[in-house]
């Protein structure tokens, strides 16, 4: 089944080619393969094709090669359909390309050339890791900038999501499971249009909101607690990324709307520099401003503000970055510009992008405050930061566990737009 139009891939394609260049090494991008699953037998694990391979084929099939000679462009190659699957899943389509048996023919036409192999491994190919390397970076720059057919599978992930974010808030009171507000916000997304979630859906009640991918489970609400969710629903492998955090009951407790207050100011500003051309690190260095403003205030930090980011303790209560590229899967290419190392920190966190954003980039904003014991009660950490926190008044805190709130935001030519902003928070 091909997903995308024949114009929206050659747009890709000819995109794709234009950021490798006249002097482009052969390119192949695999597919993949379906994994079985153990002791399953003829079992698989539900597959997904490579991103790289389906932005540019539109192709939830397994076993295919896309591959590129910058003399002859583009050649399909594709696994046929086979009878076992006519008589096991009806009617498969026959997709269109080349058969797969023919790419080690196609290959050895142009022996002595050096390939680029991106995607999943293919076998009995022979990368360059140079050219791979360089070649992934002028691929990952193309793919960034979402096009209209990607907007408009990304707007009805976030139409289903937003169902499912209306129906947990409806389910999440005291009494109530995690496990229990988990199953009402997905089958409210399946309802609404969700073919899957886009990742393992969040739920934190109480001080498990401070566990940053706390799984749902028999853990009861109580009432004054904060209660953490972050979901999406996925349709054709385009995926919303959404956090709210809740009050167990009506309203917050007067400590919670504080906190809850500081977290949204930090998100509003860190939206507002969502700039084309803007540094991500910045975005980053924003929220993370705003944060050590808000827990001076509170009291919690005895630091200033330039301290608290340059020192690394504000990474005490935001121990990750303000966000990510979302769209194809929860993890949308990301990564660093050339000539950077990767993995650098910003205000003490790990970013996982570290470039400057464009238009047409759609990225996660969600700053947080977290309570984490894992951080707050390690012995090097407080010998470190002792100074920096009053420990004292932080444990009155500590019991709400952690407020994160996360939007979708398009980069654009004017303002950004924040396309999940008709989910309450």
């Amino acid at each position: 089944m091909e997903v995308f139009d024949e114009a929206t891939l050659n747009k890709r394609r000819r995109r794709a080619a234009a950021a490798f260049g006249e002097n482009s090494p052969l390119i192949v991008v695999g597919a993949g393969e379906a994994i079985s699953i153990p002791g399953g037998l003829d079992q698989t694990f539900p597959y997904r094709p490579h991103p790289d391979y389906y932005w540019l084929t539109g192709l939830l099939r397994s076993g295919g090669v896309m591959a590129f000679d910058a003399d002859s462009g583009w050649t399909h190659f594709v696994r046929p359909v086979s009878a076992a699957e006519r008589l096991w899943e009806a009617d498969v389509p026959s997709p269109q390309g080349v058969d797969i048996a023919q790419l080690d023919a196609w290959l050895a036409e142009r022996a002595g050339r050096p390939i680029a192999a991106l995607g999943s491994p293919i076998a009995n190919v022979t990368a360059d890791a140079d050219a791979t390397r360089e070649t992934q970076q002028r691929f990952d720059s193309a793919r960034r900038v979402k096009d209209a057919a990607e907007l408009d599978l990304l707007a009805r992930a976030v139409s289903a999501t937003e169902a499912g974010f209306l129906a947990a808030r409806q389910a999440i009171a005291p009494g109530r499971t995690e496990r229990e507000i988990q199953i009402e916000l997905e089958a409210e997304m399946f309802r609404h249009g969700a073919e899957t979630t886009g990742y393992a859906t969040i739920v934190g009640a109480g001080a498990r909101a401070a566990v940053l991918h706390s799984q749902p489970g028999a853990t009861v609400v109580q009432p004054d607690d904060v209660v953490l969710v972050d979901a999406g629903g996925a349709i054709q492998g385009y995926t919303a990324d959404v956090t709210r955090t809740f009050a167990a009951g009506e309203r917050f407790t007067p400590e919670q709307q504080a906190l809850y207050d500081v977290v949204l100011a930090a998100q509003v500003a860190a939206i507002h520099r969502c700039r084309h051309e803007m540094e991500w690190h910045e975005v980053h260095r924003t929220a993370a401003a705003e944060l050590a403003d808000g827990l001076r205030r509170l009291g919690i930090l005895k630091t200033s503000i330039d301290e608290a980011l340059d020192s690394e303790s504000i990474a005490l209560f935001l121990p990750h970055g303000i966000g990510h590229m979302v769209g194809l899967g929860v993890r949308d290419v990301g990564g660093t510009a050339p000539g950077r190392e990767p993995g650098r920190k910003c205000c003490g966190a790990v970013v996982r992008v570290d470039l400057p954003i464009q238009r047409g980039y759609l990225m996660t904003v969600e700053p947080g405050i977290y309570f984490p014991p894992a951080i707050l009660d390690d012995p090097q950490r407080r010998a470190q930061f002792g100074r920096a926190v009053d420990w004292d008044e932080l444990a009155r805190w500590r019991p709400i566990g952690g407020i994160r709130i996360e939007d979708n935001v398009l980069v654009t030519d004017a303002a950004p737009k924040v396309i999940t902003d008709e989910i309450p928070k």
